[in-house]
């Protein structure tokens, strides 16, 4: 069987990013990108940071429901001996298969100082875990260059389905293992943390534009396709600029595009892909307050946000479901198989499913929009929708197709920002590591106006 990533399945699927992507409709937004590295005005009402938002109780509630269900499955979807997670489960549990994903892994890694945080998990056995999961990755599992294959088996780290070495995915491990430095106060857990991200030769995929290769397989060396456009690349230029063993070079941060969407009135950095490209990164770097020489980069994801919402609820002629109450699609499974679609631009074959990590890993940047499209699923499609791991990872309402798994990444990216909102803890946490701060100085961020009102 062969398995694709993500941005395999997205560059066979989507079109080239055309700049200045335009939509009648209403007006008002303003643009966060900067013209010729100088600021532009916003109208937007500045707030303070959103983790500082009191939530309603029933919400706050419901927030710790979802993240509790996550926990479990980062904890049970785990091999005990190597901490590798699963790449999907069945929702409901009791799942035999054993792939893993070291993008799952590195969510798995924060979730498990969540858990720790919040006292789903002991803090002691979480402490453990971790432990177990760093001591294998440092000396035990198969790496080159510091980084790691995506899919491997959860029992012996091998390398699976043909799979790339992959630079977004290790990025993504990296988090999770410098969020549990930080945490655990953890003299082992801080030598092997530091030994992993330390060894990561960021150079060896740079290309002679200063830009990342996606990543690199034995078979027929580095992959084609660069990091060269706006995307979840920021957290891979930011940790190989934090690095203080191979560092990448200042210009690699301002070598990829930034192309301009306008849709809507929503104007935006962005990229024809799912809305998850506007998640990952902020689930670790908090960007709240801080902009370079571009962008505002937190209020870009929220007006990609209100982009995506009003795209989706533009295609309710097709698809009634689609309301005020359910909207947000995302890479994710369906009932043809996994496919990446969503938009603005529409891409992939969008057939009226509901995604809940779509609205789930926008919590920060539109609370309220997508506590309330949270609160529906939970109430009112809790016997398709909810299962043991909390919500599916994707269902149907007018085929009645509901997906039987949870994938690990979506379920990271869901946990990750419930708490980022009720607390900012995984921000917290991560930007106290010298390496994400000092990333970010490299890239030349500065103190910023306060983000536009996130609704």
């Amino acid at each position: 069987m062969k398995k694709i990533s993500r941005r395999e399945l997205l560059a066979s699927v989507a079109s080239s990013v055309a700049a200045g992507i335009t939509a009648s409709g209403p007006r008002g937004a303003a643009w966060v990108v900067s013209q010729n590295g100088k600021p532009s005005p916003q109208s937007a009402e500045p707030i303070a940071p959103s983790a500082a938002r009191k939530l309603a109780v029933e919400d706050d509630a419901l927030l710790d429901e979802i993240e509790r269900a996550a926990a479990l499955f980062f904890w049970e979807q785990a091999d005990p001996a190597t901490g590798l997670v699963k790449d999907r489960s069945l929702a409901d549990g009791n799942d035999t298969r054993d792939v893993a994903s070291i993008a799952s892994t590195g969510f798995g890694l924060t979730a498990l100082c969540v858990a720790a945080h919040r006292g789903y998990l002991d803090s002691s056995k979480a402490r453990e875990r971790v432990r177990t999961t760093l001591r294998f990755l440092a000396g035990k599992m198969r790496e080159n260059h510091g980084f790691y294959f995506h899919f491997v088996n959860m029992r012996s780290g091998d390398r699976v389905w043909n799979c790339e070495l992959s630079t977004i995915d290790t990025s993504l491990l990296f988090c999770g293992v410098l969020t549990a430095r930080a945490f655990f106060d953890d003299d082992e857990i801080h030598v092997l943390a530091t030994k992993i991200f330390d060894r990561a030769d960021w150079n060896w995929f740079l290309d002679a534009r200063k830009m990342i290769s996606m990543g690199w397989k034995p078979e027929d060396g580095f992959l084609r396709s660069t990091w060269d456009s706006y995307n979840e690349l920021m957290m891979i230029y930011l940790l190989g600029l934090g690095s203080k063993t191979h560092p990448l070079p200042p210009e690699s941060w301002d070598a990829w595009k930034r192309p301009e969407f306008d849709y809507f009135g929503f104007k935006y950095i962005g990229s024809n892909a799912p809305i998850f490209v506007h998640q990952y990164s902020h689930a670790w770097f908090d960007f709240r307050l801080k902009r370079d020489r571009y962008a505002d980069y937190f209020a870009n994801s929220i007006f990609a946000t209100r982009a995506h919402k009003q795209f989706c609820l533009s295609l309710a002629h097709r698809f009634p479901d689609y309301t005020e109450d359910l909207w947000g699609i995302s890479a994710s499974d369906s009932e043809g198989g996994y496919v990446a679609w969503g938009g603005p631009p529409a891409m992939g074959p969008i057939d009226g499913s509901i995604v809940p990590c779509a609205a789930a890993g926008s919590l920060p940047f539109m609370p309220d929009d997508s506590l309330r499209v949270l609160q529906n699923l939970r109430h009112n499609f809790e016997k398709r929708a909810w299962k043991r791991y909390g919500f599916v990872d994707a269902f149907n309402p007018l085929k009645k197709w509901t997906d039987p798994d949870v994938i690990g990444i979506d379920q990271g990216i869901t946990m990750l920002m419930a708490e980022n909102l009720r607390s900012g803890f995984v921000w917290e946490t991560f930007m106290k590591n010298e390496e994400a701060r000092g990333g970010m100085e490299r890239a030349g961020f500065k103190p910023a106006n306060p983000s536009p009102s996130a609704k």
